[in-house]
């Protein structure tokens, strides 16, 4: 199983990247909405973390990798293929918009915005909408496009949910007065992800 690669673009394409890594090179399918960053990136080294899957036809089985700029974007994209119905390759050619703005139009209730996306219709943005509604509110504080280090593990909560955040680029001042807003309008939180999903509905009031 491949999860990272590193090397040098070698050619950028409308959908996928050709990275050339030593003796090899690989063609990476990347989401519309990355592909800009790489566009500033050409020839320099760079480390993509890779979705790896088999895609099947009737007569063979071939290995596919959909390459992201950091953890968190590729969790985001997880998130987004449980939605019934959409694949691997679907849902790569859907993110066309930033994946914080896909996040927050999925936490609003967007339809609108959803239609927007390649390939996805109105009924099928309302069965994201149901699916992933509530549960992908880390992923609407993405700054997009700005490589991510890997995460870490952390001791309690907090500490996880500031390490989330360090990772999405914020200082840490502003991460640690975010998340104390955020257990001080809600004491309750159990988990990392109930206490990211409470720091962007409090961004989101603002």
């Amino acid at each position: 199983m491949i999860c990272r690669i590193k090397g040098k673009i070698r050619e950028l394409r409308a959908t996928t990247v050709l990275l050339d890594v030593g003796d090899i090179t690989y063609e990476i399918l990347i989401p519309p909405a990355l592909m800009p960053s790489l566009a500033d990136r050409a020839l320099e080294p760079i480390e993509l973390v890779t979705y790896h899957y088999y895609q099947s036809d009737p007569s063979r089985s071939f290995p596919v990798l959909i390459g992201f700029m950091n953890e968190v974007e590729k969790e985001f994209f997880e998130k987004f293929i449980t939605v019934s119905g959409i694949g691997p390759k679907a849902a790569c050619r859907a993110l066309a918009l930033p994946f914080s703005e896909i996040a927050g139009g999925i936490d609003t209730g967007d339809v609108r915005l959803l239609k927007s996306l390649p390939g996805i219709g109105e009924r099928k943005a309302k069965e994201i909408i149901a699916s992933l509604q509530g549960k992908i509110g880390k992923f609407g504080l993405i700054q997009d496009g700005k490589p991510v280090p890997v995460p870490v593990e952390k001791e309690n909560i907090k500490e996880e949910a500031l390490n989330v955040l360090l990772q999405l680029q914020y200082k840490r001042k502003e991460a640690e007065e975010m998340l104390d807003k955020a257990l001080g309008r809600n004491p309750s939180v159990k988990t990392v992800e109930e206490l990211l999903n409470e720091v962007y509905r409090q961004r989101s009031l603002t």
